[in-house]
């Protein structure tokens, strides 16, 4: 044991010992903010919103006890209201960047809603391109189906 004090004893020791302690500490922090931080990363409380005024977008942090629609920044109103992604090209390609489509059921109006670039099919809580995920209808395509309520805006 004395061998041993006498070894911490020397400056060689006493740094490495301060290092190991600079290093446990280090991680010990890490460990606890991220505890209290929690993995989820910002944009996850994050929303694309619509303003049904304008039509422009604008990427909204979601509060507690908020309600729809929302402050938008370019009318200045209560006109904002959750965007669909909808990733398809007229060909029913995938495309890497989304077109954000307003709703016709959010923004007042009857009968389904179609991509103002695509022109397919954009529904509530839009599907993303995937596995076993087609692209969606046309409007021609959904009109030739038997479905009369898809308007030629």
């Amino acid at each position: 044991m004395e061998r041993i004090r006498q070894i911490l004893a020397t400056p060689i020791a006493k740094v490495l010992v301060t290092a190991v302690c600079a290093v446990i500490l280090f991680f010990t922090v890490r460990v606890v903010l991220a505890y209290f931080k929690g993995d989820t990363p910002d944009t996850a409380f994050s929303t694309m919103f619509i303003c049904t005024e304008t039509g422009k977008t604008f990427r909204h942090t979601n509060k507690i006890g908020e309600t729809q629609p929302i402050l938008s920044p370019f009318s200045g109103k209560n006109t904002g209201v959750p965007a669909e992604a909808c990733y398809w090209t007229t060909d029913g390609n995938t495309k890497k960047d989304p077109t954000w489509v307003l709703l016709n059921e959010l923004a007042g109006k009857d009968g389904p809603t179609f991509c103002p670039d695509c022109n397919r099919l954009v529904v509530g809580h839009n599907p993303a391109p995937g596995d076993f995920v087609h692209a969606p209808p046309t409007r021609d395509e959904y009109v030739s189906r038997g479905h009369s309520n898809a308007k030629t805006e």
